[in-house]
C-alpha cells in the first residue's frame, strides 16, 4: 500500500508539474475548456486543468511581415506588370485571430493581391510608376478595415518592385535618354547664351569706360588749355601794367603788340598786314625820339653811319629829267 500511495503521489506531482504553463513575453495562448473557448492567457505562469483544458493556439503579438511573391497586374492602359508587396501587420485580438479565419495569414495575402489588382487597374502605366505612395496608402486603409474581424492590425503596405514588360522598359529607357539629351542640349544652349551675354556686357562696359576715359581726358586737356590761355593773358596783362607803371608811352605799347604778332607768326607761313596809320604813328615816334635825343635808335659816338640807300636807276633818271 505504501508503494502504491507513493506511486500515486508521484504521478499526481508529475501531472501537476506538466500542467504548469509559462507564457513568454509578447505572446498569448488561447485556452479551450472541453472544446470551447475558455480564456486567453497573457505573459506569466498559468495552471491548466488536466484533461479538461487545452491550449488551442499560441500567438505572438510581435509585428510580422508578409512578403508576397511578384504577381501579374494589368493597368488601365492594358500593360501587364509584375508587382510584389510587403505587408506589415500584428495580432491585436487573439480570440478573433484564432476563430475569425481558418488561415488568417493566407487570407491576408490573397486579400492584398486582389486589392492591389483593383487599385492598379484604375491607373495607367505612368500613374502606377509615379503613385507608389497613393497605392500604399489605399492598400493600407482597405486591408486594415477588412482584417479587423480577423484580429489583425495592418500597420502599412509597401510596393517592393514594379517590373514592366521588357519592351516597355526599353521604350522608357530610350525616352529617358532622349529627355536627358534634350536637357543637356538646353543646358549647353543656355550656357552659350549666358557666356555671349556676359561677353557682350563686358565689351559694352569696356567701351563705356573707354568713352568715359576719353571724355575725361578731353575735358582735362581743354581745361588745361583754357588755364594756359588764361595764365598767358594774365601774364600779358601783368606785363602791360608793368610797362604803364614804368611810364612807357603808346609807341612802346604799340611795338610790344607788333612783337606779339611777330611771335605768333614765327615758324608759320603767314602774312601780317599792318595798317598805314600804325606805320605812321611808329615813324612819328621814331623821328621825335631822334630829334629830341630821347630813346635815340643810333649811337652818336661809336656807331657807324647808316648804310646809304642804293641808288635806284629808274627813279634817279626821272628826277634828272
Amino acid at each position: 500500500m505504501l508503494y502504491a500511495a507513493l506511486g500515486a503521489g508521484a504521478l499526481i506531482l508529475i501531472i501537476l508539474l506538466a500542467n504548469i504553463v509559462v507564457v513568454p513575453q509578447a505572446s498569448e495562448y488561447v485556452v479551450e475548456l472541453l472544446g470551447k473557448y475558455h480564456a486567453t492567457w497573457t505573459a506569466g505562469i498559468h495552471f491548466k486543468i488536466p484533461f479538461f483544458e487545452k491550449i488551442s493556439k499560441k500567438i505572438t503579438l510581435k509585428e510580422q511581415v508578409l512578403d508576397s511573391p511578384p504577381q501579374p497586374v494589368i493597368t488601365k492602359d492594358n500593360v501587364t506588370m509584375q508587382i510584389d508587396t510587403v505587408v506589415y501587420f500584428k495580432v491585436f485580438d487573439s480570440k478573433l485571430y484564432t476563430y475569425g479565419a481558418v488561415n488568417p495569414v493566407s487570407a491576408l495575402e490573397n486579400l492584398a493581391a486582389t486589392t492591389l489588382r483593383n487599385i492598379v487597374g484604375e491607373l495607367e502605366l505612368d500613374g502606377t510608376l509615379t503613385s507608389r505612395d497613393t497605392i500604399n496608402g489605399k492598400m493600407t486603409s482597405i486591408l486594415d478595415e477588412a482584417t479587423d474581424q480577423w484580429g489583425i492590425k495592418v500597420s502599412r503596405v509597401e510596393l517592393k518592385n514594379i517590373i514592366p514588360p521588357q519592351e516597355i522598359q526599353s521604350a522608357m529607357e530610350k525616352q529617358m535618354k532622349a529627355e536627358r539629351d534634350r536637357r543637356e542640349t538646353l543646358l549647353q544652349a543656355e550656357g552659350h547664351k549666358a557666356a555671349a551675354i556676359t561677353r557682350a556686357e563686358g565689351d559694352k562696359q569696356a567701351m563705356i569706360l573707354a568713352a568715359e576715359g576719353e571724355r575725361d581726358a578731353r575735358i582735362a586737356r581743354a581745361e588745361g588749355e583754357a588755364r594756359a590761355i588764361v595764365l598767358a593773358r594774365e601774364a600779358e596783362a601783368a606785363g602791360l601794367r608793368a610797362l604803364k607803371e614804368a611810364g612807357a608811352d603808346a609807341s612802346v605799347l604799340e611795338l610790344k603788340r607788333y612783337e606779339a604778332l611777330t611771335k605768333l607768326a614765327d615758324g608759320r607761313a603767314a602774312k601780317l598786314i599792318v595798317p598805314t596809320d600804325a606805320v605812321s604813328a611808329v615813324s612819328r615816334n621814331v623821328l621825335f625820339s631822334e630829334a629830341s635825343g630821347l630813346g635815340s635808335a643810333t649811337n652818336p659816338d661809336n656807331a657807324p653811319d647808316p648804310v646809304a640807300a642804293k641808288a635806284d636807276p629808274c627813279c634817279d633818271n626821272k628826277k634828272k629829267r
